[in-house]
């Protein structure tokens, strides 16, 4: 038997690739549609053939990771969550910040996330909504926000970039998109609010990620970390409580940090 050509051995692992990277690309753009999405849909999405986004679906399928609907759209599969769930609830970080944030969330009736920074995104790594009957929030675990234009964002951006050019070089180009009146678009409007947060050592966000809801965002530090392993927040709905009051309140959300995760996570 003949040995196999240099052509035929990097040709078939490169080829094995490309299929999983489709296959990763369509399980990524399912996650963009909890509500479901056509072949069609993710088709165009992906800009590529519907033969071959259902042979991705195909596997996906067959691995649980994702179902069709009884219409004909495809959605996560309950395998894909179950994983996942099971991932983040075993992270060492995740069992010890959950009672905090079910500290912080009893103790002040509003909604405590952890997020960590991810690119010029923040993630959400745990969630805690306030006593059943008050207002929640539509943030989901997993789910990422613009840095910019959130507190936590940028608690953790306020040690890293120190002066106007490393603003204008993470963030640009710019201005940044304004989903509200209030947010912060200008690579000078940044900088000025990272200095003013690194000097009262936390971030705030008022109503610049959402209308009517504003929050505080303290950095803190797990095992030894010099910089923010990521932030702790309390978010709030304006009406019910004003960001001055959030404000007011930051030593108190410091003391239960101290309690829960030691002097030391604050820095």
């Amino acid at each position: 038997m003949s040995e196999p050509t240099a052509s035929s051995e990097s040709g078939a692992p490169e080829e094995r690739l490309v299929g999983a990277d489709r296959v990763i690309a369509v399980l990524t753009e399912l996650a963009e549609h909890p509500r479901g999405v056509t072949l069609d849909e993710l088709a165009g999405a992906l800009r590529s053939s519907k033969p071959t986004v259902h042979r991705a679906l195909a596997t996906l399928r067959r691995a649980g990771l994702a179902e069709m609907t009884g219409r004909g759209v495809y959605i996560l599969g309950d395998e894909y969550l179950r994983l996942a769930f099971r991932n983040l609830d075993g992270r060492p970080e995740t069992a010890r910040i959950q009672p905090l944030l079910e500290q912080l969330a009893a103790q002040f009736g509003e909604t405590a996330h952890y997020a960590v920074l991810s690119g010029k995104d923040i993630v959400y790594r745990a969630k805690m909504d306030p006593p059943q009957g008050a207002v929640r929030l539509t943030s989901v675990i997993g789910g990422r926000n613009p840095a910019y234009r959130t507190g936590v964002g940028k608690a953790l951006l306020s040690d890293r970039l120190l002066d106007l050019a490393q603003v204008t070089e993470w963030f640009g180009p710019f201005p940044l998109e304004q989903k509200t009146p209030n947010s912060l678009t200008t690579p000078g409007a940044l900088y000025r609010e990272l200095e003013a947060t690194r000097q009262r050592g936390f971030g705030i966000d008022d109503q610049e990620n959402e209308i009517g809801i504003n929050c505080v965002a303290i950095p803190i530090y797990l095992d030894g970390a010099t910089t923010a392993s990521g932030a702790v927040s309390v978010s709030a709905v304006s009406f019910r409580c004003p960001l001055e009051r959030l404000v007011d309140a930051v030593p108190e959300i410091r003391a239960a940090i101290s309690r829960q995760l030691g002097a030391s996570a604050l820095g």
